[in-house]
């Protein structure tokens, strides 16, 4: 095949493209002048007998939307408003902790032994020094009197050694070292009598003693664990905070808490605060210590606490599903003159139920509280008062 005729040939294919591409839009245009359209558009009874824009039946009938239309005006939309009134209010955050004795302690033995007497009642009250467990000591009284009895002899030498000393029977070395002998054998006897006060294990505190775990006979050791001693009055709450409020958290602030099985609320104080933010949990580990007069509140009892931050005397406080918000920013409505009026506002503190409106509202303003989805500035509404 020729250049020639390959150049004709592949004219007529963009050719014939074009006119399948181009058939649909001509089919279109000649389907609208078509010789019924054109005798219908000439002067066609139906066509002249048309009614004009506007001048249908349904013109001005239910169905209609245009701008002429004209329908029954809509009923005033029913709501619920309060009137605004200053408050006080307090700031709070609400931390949930644990229950912890005042002091605490395991009692177990320094030594290995057997005991020989347990002098506590399980679950009682004992006061600091009391005498709980004693293990037995024969042993080593026996050992103490021998010390004694070698002290003496060393002291006895020590004092001979002294006085030939003087007389220059002896030399200075010989004295020396009966000197050394005493303090050997003092050593040796105040080791012995430390020994024998550990066989007495004593309250170190005043307090409740737990349940024993042992009983009289027992072979202890530093190993066994022989009873609790927790003082619970006061006690403790072990409670933290998100670390966005560590500067508002100060010792010596008042907390209220309440524990589970007590109705009332609790009183306390904090006396004690992490100096560090907890990297992994990124809260503030804080302490706080109240009265327990009846030991009612028990150590590993679940505490609910909350910590007042600041507080405002004269709050305009409005309920949370009052507000909405746009483009511009916080938004109210206030009822005026029978319909509902917006007000850009400026909120401040929140708690679970309210916000704190810090600009755009006034005492005595008619606040609509609920509806807020259905309003549209100027609506018409009608109001029902709630407190």
């Amino acid at each position: 095949m020729s250049k020639v005729n390959r150049r004709i040939l592949i004219s007529l294919v963009v050719l014939s493209v074009l006119a399948l591409l181009a058939y649909p839009k001509w089919k279109s245009a000649h389907s609208k002048s078509s010789p019924g359209m054109a005798k219908s558009q000439s002067g066609s009874p139906s066509s002249q007998n048309s009614p004009g824009p506007g001048k249908g039946p349904g013109a001005n009938g239910p169905g209609a939307t245009g701008p002429g239309a004209s329908g029954p005006p809509m009923p005033p939309l029913p709501v619920t408003a309060k009137i605004l009134q200053a408050k006080r209010m307090e700031d709070q955050v609400t931390s949930t902790g644990t229950v912890m004795a005042n002091e605490e302690v395991e009692i177990r033995s320094e030594i290995q032994g057997k005991v020989k007497r347990i002098s506590f009642r399980e679950g009682g009250q004992v006061k600091k020094g009391d005498l709980l467990v004693k293990i037995d000591d024969e042993e080593l009284q026996a050992n103490v009197l021998k010390a004694l009895s070698q002290r003496k002899l060393a002291e006895d030498n020590e004092y001979r050694m002294k006085m030939q000393l003087k007389i220059e029977a002896v030399s200075q070395k010989d004295y020396d070292q009966a000197l050394n002998e005493l303090n050997l054998a003092k050593a040796g006897e105040q080791l012995l009598r430390a020994q024998l006060a550990k066989t007495e294990l004593r309250a170190p505190f005043s307090g409740m003693v737990g349940l024993k775990n042992i009983s009289e006979g027992a072979l202890v050791s530093g190993t066994t664990s022989i009873t609790s001693l927790q003082e619970i009055n006061p006690i403790k709450i072990d409670f933290s905070v998100p670390g966005k409020y560590a500067d508002w958290i100060k010792v010596g602030m008042g907390v209220t808490y309440k524990v589970q099985g007590i109705d009332a609320n609790q009183v306390g104080k904090i006396y004690a605060i992490d100096p560090k933010i907890d990297p992994e949990t990124r809260t503030l580990h804080i302490r706080a210590s109240g009265a327990n007069a009846n030991n009612r509140i028990l150590p590993g009892s679940f505490a609910t606490v909350t910590i007042p931050l600041q507080v405002v005397d004269k709050a305009l406080l409005i309920p949370t599903e009052a507000m909405t918000a746009d483009t511009r920013g916080a938004k109210v409505y206030l009822y005026r003159g029978g319909k509902a009026d917006p007000v850009m506002v400026q909120a401040g503190l929140r708690s679970d139920s309210s916000v704190q409106i810090l600009k755009g509202l006034n005492p005595g303003d008619t606040l609509i509280i609920s509806g807020i989805m259905q309003i549209r500035p100027g609506a018409a509404v009608t109001i029902t008062l709630t407190e």
